[in-house]
């Protein structure tokens, strides 16, 4: 008789240091090495077969725009539709397979991902899409790790999520996957969430079409390579890179999408939205849409605050992958008793920040992604300083000649309702309020009302009751919130991610919440001795 697979329980991948002498760090160079000397071609997969129809962009390398890394083939609307088919011809099977084989395949890859693929899969990361080593590290090794065993892990939990029964009665549930197929749309910043979202649903039966963001489809590619490596079978993750458009236009316009799984901007997710529900009455079912957005997120200092831990959160949370993170810190709230030390500080400190090609490891902030990018932050810039209600701190020089190169910034503003206080930028730009030491309870009441996002905040006070009244007052001002912490860095298995209002649908990627999202569950009730006659006992 077959075994119940045991799941092993999960832990978080180590983070490797790359420190002068390791052997990882000497791996990572030489995969930069050849990655960066080699123009990669990366088709199109449908059913397990490699496509090249004649439509290709160019990939580069944000801190050097000039070096092609990859050439992207499209995919057009005919093999998409062809992608539909398979990828639904191949659920009739794969929602069949036993959870144990489903899990083995996406645990072996987690596995390939830690060991021979670990270097080039960072390399990737760091060449196509502009992040240092240990960016690169706890993005496209650790937490794309992570997110392979804990989703494994906790579709597990949810599989043993049973009614009660009684006597004579076996009830069950059947964790069906969606009817249909889930459109993942996945963006650039995070090699880990490209993985995860196409494969989180995959683990529970469903199929996938995955479109990668254009200027993260090197890493992406490899991880495709990975799923394929460890035994995916062809059709269950369709690998279907193509003009946003002309991929949408297909996949919303079939009566077999099922699910929509997302991270990007908030006017993008908006379209996606209304563009469903215009063809609601057309589809097989309620098509799920799970969206991770924007943010405007916040550090909020009281009088209380540790400085020195206040002035390294700052830092890191706005400067960190160039503010490009979805948790990136964007706005923060100083008082006016702190503001003098914390100015001198910050200034100080980014002064020593050295922005370059993250290939060399002394780099702290790399290039912006892309030139769209770097030309919506220059223009921010140049309004800053035609703005006499704000005032450029410290950065604030753009330079282009050789990669998109926006130096860190720090803006301060007089005007608590000013847009770079309320509007997402994207980038190495943090804005700073500072507010009178008596004004903590309309401070309080700016932070929670001065942005439609809700993504991440953090709280920095050493007084536990600034810390309790922060606490009940900004409870919907974040998904993920944080006491005397950066507001970044959310870690698979600690703390779930996502965030309301305009940021998402706070579907917590990592975390058995998003996998519920994943399944149309069905009730099964099984009688030994069903009864025989129809009167019930009070009509004798």
């Amino acid at each position: 008789m077959s075994a119940i697979g045991n799941i092993p329980v999960p832990i978080n991948e180590p983070i490797l240091s790359y420190a002068p002498g390791t052997p990882e760090r000497t791996a990572l160079q030489a995969a930069i090495k050849e990655l960066g000397s080699t123009v990669t071609d990366i088709p199109v997969v449908v059913n397990g077969l490699e496509h090249r129809p004649g439509k290709t962009i160019n990939i580069t390398s944000p801190q050097r725009h000039r070096h092609q890394l990859a050439t992207v083939h499209q995919a057009p609307a005919a093999l998409l539709q062809d992608a539909i088919d398979g990828a639904t011809e191949a659920q009739k099977d794969w929602e069949h397979w036993a959870f144990a084989d489903r899990a083995a395949v996406f645990m072996k890859a987690a596995d390939l991902l830690c060991g021979p693929w670990r270097a080039r899969m960072n390399a990737a990361t760091l060449l196509g899409q502009g992040k240092t080593p240990h960016q690169a590290e706890i993005d496209a090794a650790c937490e794309l790790a992570d997110f392979l065993r804990f989703n494994v892990h906790y579709a597990e939990r949810l599989l043993h999520e049973q009614p009660i029964s009684v006597p004579g009665v076996w009830n069950r549930l059947d964790y069906r996957p969606l009817e249909g197929f889930i459109y993942a749309i996945t963006p650039f910043n995070f090699t880990a969430i490209g993985g995860n979202l196409p494969t989180a649903p995959a683990i529970l039966g469903n199929v996938a079409l995955w479109k990668p963001s254009t200027t993260a489809v090197l890493s992406n590619w490899l991880f495709y390579q990975i799923l394929q490596e460890a035994g995916l079978p062809p059709g269950v993750i369709q690998f279907v890179p193509g003009e946003s458009a002309t991929v949408s236009d297909v996949l919303i316009a079939d009566s077999r999408l099922a699910g929509i799984h997302f991270t990007g901007s908030t006017p993008v997710f908006h379209q996606l939205w209304k563009r469903v529900a215009d063809r609601l009455d057309q589809y097989r079912g309620y098509p799920r849409l799970v969206g991770e957005t924007g943010g405007k997120n916040f550090i909020l200092a009281h009088a209380s605050a540790d400085v020195d831990a206040l002035i390294t959160a700052l830092l890191r949370g706005a400067f960190e992958y160039q503010g490009q993170k979805c948790s990136a810190a964007s706005r923060c709230y100083i008082p006016r008793s702190l503001w003098p030390r914390v100015e001198e500080q910050l200034r100080a400190e980014m002064a020593m920040i050295k922005m370059g090609d993250p290939a060399d490891f002394s780099v702290f902030v790399g290039a912006v992604i892309d030139q769209r990018a770097y030309n919506r932050l220059e223009q921010v810039l140049i309004a800053a300083k035609a703005d006499p209600r704000v005032r450029i701190v410290a950065g604030g020089k753009c330079d282009a000649r050789e990669g998109w190169f926006v130096e860190p910034t720090l803006l301060e503003t007089t005007d608590p309702q000013h847009q770079i206080m309320s509007v997402e930028f994207f980038g190495p730009i943090l804005s700073a309020y500072v507010y009178e030491d008596n004004q903590w309870d309309e401070v309080l009441t700016l932070v929670d009302s001065g942005s439609p996002y809700a993504l991440t905040g953090a709280i920095f006070a050493q007084d536990r009751r600034a810390v309790v009244e922060a606490d009940k007052r900004l409870r919907h001002a974040a998904g993920n919130y944080y006491v005397n912490d950066k507001c970044t860095g959310a870690v698979v298995g600690q703390q779930p991610f996502g965030g309301g209002r305009a940021s998402g649908t706070n579907d917590k990627a990592g975390s058995i919440l998003n996998l519920c999202r994943w399944v149309s569950a069905r009730t099964i009730k099984e009688t030994g001795n069903p009864a025989k006659d129809w009167r019930y006992p009070y009509l004798g």
